[in-house]
């Protein structure tokens, strides 16, 4: 149970640096530049892991890589970049909280996972936990921004599941950086064609850049599919709503507004979520059943 909760840990870097990344990109990054934006962000970071692991891909991982690359990294950067830029973040958020029970569903059907009743309970509560904390006041839909981000969801989720069907075969830090490179390498040539000239950054851009590839690329990924080794799909499905979560207080402290009762009561059933989707629930839920099936006034 302790490894189980340290990997929970690793897993939850992950979101809290993606809940980050919809303020950077609509703060600092260029707008119209969804493939640039998703080239500058994937190869650098793959390349940084690249020389840490120092394995080139082998055997089936030359076309596995470019598979996941494309589903986990070319299209989900693009798609997830342009939302941001045509979605306000409560929205973009909510839609990609949907995100779980679509991994669940998923790793069900592909890895044989079948979602248990606690996982399936907290998804609920923490959407609705989501919908709590984000959907605070009228918001105008942008259609272009919705399809992609829902598209970004969900193939995403089905490349996650089929990063944790082989993720036994190599180094974690390996696949992660192949499968950055090569969905860099998918992206940029259609960047070229489709933008252009690559975007003039400003200072700001640079920087944001940076973090949006060190931090909420590489280190973020390299942590999410270490959890994806180590636990449930539903787990690390539920440990991603702190996505949100990280978004609603960054915009908190960034626009130096107190939350609201409604936003507060949001959090709370987000974090009752995760919690109640956790192994160690599950573990807690089975020994008060075999208590309670011990217990002397059940013969008396």
């Amino acid at each position: 149970m302790e490894a189980t909760m340290r990997w929970t840990l690793v897993t939850a870097i992950a979101p809290v640096a993606w809940g980050t990344n919809y303020f950077v990109t609509h703060a600092y990054l260029p707008t119209g530049h969804p493939l640039y934006g998703a080239a500058i962000r994937a190869l650098p970071a793959g390349v940084l892991l690249l020389a840490l692991c120092r394995q080139a891909p082998r055997g089936t991982w030359w076309w596995k890589s470019l598979v996941l690359g494309t589903l986990n990294v070319g299209s989900f950067f693009t798609l997830i970049y342009l939302a941001a830029q045509l979605l306000p973040t409560s929205i973009a958020s909510t839609i990609m909280a949907s995100s779980p029970a679509v991994l669940m569903l998923l790793a069900w059907a592909v890895n044989a996972e079948r979602p248990y009743s606690l996982p399936l309970v907290g998804v609920g509560i923490g959407f609705a936990g989501v919908c709590l904390m984000l959907l605070t006041g009228n918001v105008t839909l942008n259609a272009l921004g919705v399809l992609a981000s829902v598209t970004a969801m969900v193939t995403s989720s089905f490349g996650y599941v089929l990063a944790k069907r082989w993720s036994s075969e190599v180094d974690v830090l390996a696949s992660t950086s192949w499968q950055l490179i090569a969905g860099g390498l998918v992206v940029l040539p259609l960047a070229v064609v489709r933008e252009g000239a690559p975007p003039d950054l400003d200072a700001g851009a640079i920087l944001g850049f940076v973090y949006v590839t060190v931090v909420a690329t590489g280190v973020a990924f390299a942590a999410w599919f270490a959890g994806l080794r180590h636990l449930p799909a539903a787990t690390v499905g539920l440990v991603g709503l702190l996505n949100p979560v990280t978004g609603v207080l960054l915009g908190t402290v960034v626009a130096e507004e107190p939350l609201t009762l409604q936003q507060i009561c949001g959090l709370v059933l987000v974090l009752f979520g995760i919690v109640l989707g956790q192994p160690i629930a599950a573990t807690a839920a089975t020994h008060i059943r075999s208590l309670a099936t011990r217990a002397p006034w059940r013969n008396s």
